[in-house]
């Protein structure tokens, strides 16, 4: 197989995720994914008539955002008829795998320029639109293997992991002051673009909504915990509660301390983002000059009721696959679901924490579901390039015990 390149990339602000309050709540999900694909084709040595494919990632795929999203934006960018799209779904992890699927695609040689990335308007499609539940409402599998919400399996993680309230607020407020930081300094600036209102042309947002400047530990340490209430929801054979249901897997755990809050758990917003991907055909052909190359990519799954612990397994299968360590990492872009998860993954991998989400992450920037995993990738490859470092790892949990890990090298 061949290179994959990675031409640019792009993204939204994050607006916040509630309908009539967010800046990005009145505009179609299909028309952020569009103003994502015209920036990118903008600015690019390369015209949309290039384009081989568009696969873009969103979760809930029903009203607005079903249909092919992809496809539908692809129109509504008023790009050639000819380019065709394709939407996928691996939850939270759907942007970068619509990446890691372009990648494949154009390492290959089967196809020559991809543009992958993905989408979510929370505030207009809220999660669990699509009705399917954590499990598909499938009773038979239920039985089989029973999964829990995911704040109850964050909440578990942070007790079997002996992690404290403190420990997870720590881990926020870090959060907070770097994305605060990255902001002032317009460190992601490259990526990106303002949004305007399809009617008006007016800028709807051009910076991120969600971030939380004035945020203190004790601002944090204030908040009631998210998760108690359906740790005690009776949804056993039995009348067991969750929280009885995932001691019963785990009975080490003892008893759950729900130490998760609105504060340190990853937040609620619209966006969307992706990255233009290209064969070495493609580049050596029209002497373009390739920003970074994709030099790993890894899946795995994981037990789904403590489902989020992936990331660090699906971080060393890349590394192998890459022939390096941890620690020839310069960069690690942890998906930041939960604090909880930042914090096992880090000791898992034993990852100097420095190194890690250094311009703040969904706990303060917000996680739009379907776009996530492309605006990580982006504000990875902005860094190197601001810092002049090699290479970045961008891992993510994913509902249902699985994993994402993406090695990117700098050119």
């Amino acid at each position: 197989m061949s290179v994959s390149y990675v031409l640019d990339a792009a993204r939204t602000p994050r607006g916040r995720g509630k309908l009539g309050k967010g800046a990005l709540s009145s505009i179609h999900p299909q028309e952020l994914f569009a103003q994502t694909l015209n920036a990118l084709a903008r600015r690019g040595e390369w015209s949309a008539a290039d384009v081989d494919d568009v696969i873009a990632g969103a979760v809930s795929q029903v009203g607005e955002q079903g249909a092919n999203i992809a496809r539908n934006a692809v129109l509504a960018a008023g790009w050639p008829i000819e380019v065709s799209a394709v939407s996928l779904n691996r939850f939270c992890a759907s942007g970068l795998q619509a990446i890691h699927f372009g990648a494949m695609a154009v390492a290959s040689g089967a196809q020559d320029l991809v543009v992958a990335g993905g989408v979510e308007s929370m505030s207009r499609v809220p999660m669990g639109a699509d009705g399917g539940g954590q499990d598909g409402n499938n009773k038979n599998l239920r039985k089989r293997v029973f999964q829990v919400p995911q704040g109850i399996s964050a909440d578990l993680i942070a007790t079997l992991e002996g992690l404290s309230r403190e420990d997870v607020d720590a881990l926020a407020l870090r959060s907070q002051k770097n994305a605060t930081h990255a902001i002032e300094e317009g460190r992601f600036a490259r990526s990106l673009f303002a949004v305007t209102d399809p009617e008006t042309g007016a800028i709807a947002l051009e910076r991120d909504e969600f971030p939380r400047p004035d945020t203190t530990l004790d601002k944090l340490a204030a908040l009631a915990p998210s998760f108690v209430g359906m740790g005690q929801a009776e949804v056993g054979p039995n009348g067991e509660t969750l929280d009885q249901l995932a001691v019963a897997a785990y009975p080490s755990a003892g008893a759950i301390r729900h130490v998760h809050t609105a504060g340190n758990s990853s937040g609620i917003v619209d966006g969307a983002a992706a990255v233009v991907l290209a064969s070495e055909r493609f580049v050596e052909e029209r002497g373009l000059k390739p920003r970074a190359r994709i030099r790993a990519m890894a899946t795995i799954g994981s037990e789904p009721l403590l489902m989020l612990t992936a990331p660090a397994p699906a971080s060393e299968k890349a590394l192998k696959k890459a022939k390096m360590t941890p620690k020839d990492i310069d960069l690690w872009e942890i998906n930041e679901a939960f604090a909880a998860v930042v914090l096992q993954t880090t000791r898992k991998l034993g990852i100097d924490p420095d190194r890690v989400n250094v311009n703040g992450g969904a706990i303060a920037l917000g996680h739009p579901l379907g776009a996530t995993g492309a605006m990580l990738l982006g504000t990875a490859l902005d860094e190197l390039e601001r810092t002049g470092k090699g290479t970045a790892l961008v891992t993510m949990c994913v509902g249902g015990g699985q994993g994402i890990a993406t090695i990117l090298e700098r050119i």
